[in-house]
C-alpha cells in the first residue's frame, strides 16, 4: 500500500472560515466551482510534493525520476540574413588591430630596460592576437548554421553559392582564427623569454611580420565571407505570415510586367529570356490589407538538370506558402512554343497542385484567330487538351494585355480574391495546429 502526501508550510484557522473561491499558489491563479468548508486551511508558498511509501505505519520517501526535458520544436522563421554581422575586409581588420596593438605600453614600474622591452613586446603581440581573433570568433558565432535556417533560406544559400561553399568559408575563417591564436601566443612567449632589449625587439618584429603574413595569405576567407554577407543581406525578405502571390511561367512570358502592374515591385523588363535573375519582391495593399508578390525566373522544358535560376523558382514554391499566378504566352513572342509551355505547365500543376492557382494568358493583343504552331510542333497531334491549350490556354484562364490594359481590372479583382482565400487558408491551418497542440 502506498500513497502521496504534501509537506506544506501551513497554519490552522477556525473551521467557521471558508476556503476562498479563488486562491493563489506561487505560479498562477486557480478557480474552484464553489466554496468548500474545511476544518483547516493550508496557506502554502512554493509547494513541493514528495511521493512516499507506507512501510510499517511510517512513510518512507521513494526516489522520483525527473521527467525528460521535452524541448519544444524550434520554430523556423525567415529573416536570419538581415541579422548577419557586419564583416570588415581583411586588410582593414589587420590595420585596425595593428594600430591598437602599437598603443599598448609596458607595465609601469619596470626599471630594467631588457625586462621592460620584452614586457612591451609580449603585451603588444598578445594584444594584436586578440584584436585579430575576437572579430573572427564573432563571425563564426553569429553566422547561422544551415541546419537552423528555414528551408527556403537553406535553398537560397545552396543555389547562390553552391553546395557546401558557405560552410567551407566559415571553416576557413575559423581555421585562420585558430592559427592566429596559436602563432600569437607562441611569439608572445618567445618575446617574454628574451634575454636582452635587442632580442626582445627582434622577437616582436618577427611576430608582427608572421601574423601579417598569415593574414595576407589566408585573409581571402574573410573577404569571401564579406561577399556572402553582402549577397545574403541584399536578398528580399519574405514575411511568412503575409499572404504571398508567386508569378510562375516560362521565360519572357510577361511575369515582370504583371508584377510592376500589380504591386510596388519594379523588376527589370526586357525582351529576352531570364531577365529576372533572382527572387524579386513587391507588395500590394488592398482594402487596408497588405500582400506580397514575388517575381521568379522562368522555367524551361526539362524535368532534370535545371539551372540555379529555375531551382530558385522551385524553392519558392516548395518552401513558402504561396498562391500561384501562372502566366502563359500563346502569341509566340516569348521564344517558346505553346506545346513546350504546356509541358512545363502540366509538370508544375501536378507537382504543386495543392497551391491556390490562377491562370493568366498574357499579350492577348498579339493573339491571332489561328493558333500559333512552331516548326518543331506536330500539327497533326491528336492530344485534345494540347489542341485546346494552343487556342485558348487552360480552362478558366484570364486573357490580359499590359500594353492595352485589357482585362487588368478583372485580373486585379481575381488576384484580390485569391489572396483573401490564401489568408483564410493560412488562418484555418493555424487554428488546426493550435487545436492539435492544445
Amino acid at each position: 500500500m502506498s500513497c502521496a502526501f504534501s509537506l506544506l508550510e501551513s497554519c490552522h484557522l477556525p473551521c467557521s472560515r471558508y476556503l476562498s473561491t479563488t486562491f493563489r499558489f506561487s505560479r498562477g491563479w486557480y478557480q474552484m466551482q464553489r466554496p468548500i468548508k474545511h476544518k483547516t486551511l493550508c496557506l502554502c508558498r512554493n509547494m513541493q510534493t514528495f511521493a512516499c511509501e507506507l512501510v510499517k505505519a511510517s512513510y518512507v520517501p521513494t526516489p522520483q525520476t525527473k521527467p525528460k526535458d521535452q524541448s519544444l520544436a524550434k520554430v523556423e522563421t525567415i529573416g536570419a540574413f538581415q541579422k548577419l554581422p557586419m564583416v570588415m575586409p581583411s586588410v582593414d581588420i589587420f590595420q585596425s588591430a595593428s594600430r591598437k596593438a602599437k598603443r599598448v605600453l609596458p607595465t609601469k614600474g619596470i626599471a630594467n630596460v631588457a625586462k621592460r622591452e620584452r614586457n612591451r613586446g609580449a603585451k603588444q603581440l598578445d594584444a594584436l592576437m586578440k584584436e585579430l581573433a575576437v572579430p573572427l570568433r564573432g563571425y563564426i558565432e553569429n553566422f547561422p548554421k544551415r541546419i537552423y535556417l528555414h528551408p527556403y533560406e537553406r535553398s537560397l544559400i545552396e543555389l547562390t553559392f553552391g553546395a557546401g561553399n558557405y560552410e567551407e568559408v566559415l571553416k576557413k575563417v575559423d581555421a585562420l582564427r585558430k592559427k592566429v591564436v596559436s602563432v600569437g601566443k607562441e611569439h608572445a612567449s618567445l618575446c617574454a623569454k628574451s634575454l636582452s632589449k635587442k632580442e626582445a625587439e627582434e622577437r616582436l618584429t618577427e611576430g608582427l611580420e608572421k601574423l601579417q603574413e598569415i593574414f595576407k595569405c589566408e585573409g581571402q576567407a574573410i573577404d569571401d565571407l564579406l561577399y556572402i554577407a553582402k549577397t545574403l543581406r541584399a536578398m528580399p525578405v519574405v514575411d511568412l505570415e503575409m499572404p504571398t502571390l508567386c508569378l510562375v511561367g516560362a521565360p519572357n512570358v510577361g511575369k515582370s510586367s504583371l508584377v510592376r502592374l500589380l504591386s510596388t515591385g519594379k523588376p527589370e523588363v526586357c525582351n529576352y529570356p531570364f531577365t529576372t535573375r533572382g527572387i524579386l519582391m513587391g507588395h500590394i495593399t488592398l482594402d487596408y490589407q497588405h500582400f506580397q508578390v514575388t517575381d521568379t525566373p522562368g522555367l524551361l522544358k526539362r524535368c532534370d538538370d535545371r539551372n540555379n535560376l529555375e531551382k530558385l523558382t522551385l524553392a519558392v514554391l516548395s518552401h513558402l506558402p504561396t498562391a500561384i499566378l501562372y502566366v502563359h504566352d500563346l502569341s509566340g513572342q516569348c521564344g517558346m512554343s505553346p506545346s513546350d509551355q504546356f509541358m512545363i505547365y502540366k509538370e508544375i500543376s501536378e507537382r504543386f497542385g495543392n497551391h491556390l492557382w490562377l491562370d493568366v494568358i498574357s499579350k492577348c493583343d498579339l493573339l491571332k484567330e489561328s493558333p500559333v504552331v512552331f516548326i518543331t510542333e506536330d500539327r497533326e497531334v491528336d492530344h485534345l487538351e494540347l489542341v485546346k491549350y494552343r487556342k485558348i490556354g487552360p480552362e478558366g484562364a484570364l486573357h490580359v494585355s499590359v500594353k492595352n490594359e485589357d482585362g487588368i481590372d478583372k485580373l486585379k479583382k481575381k488576384v484580390h480574391e485569391l489572396l483573401m482565400a490564401q489568408t483564410a487558408t493560412a488562418i484555418f491551418i493555424l487554428n488546426s495546429l493550435m487545436c492539435c497542440t492544445g
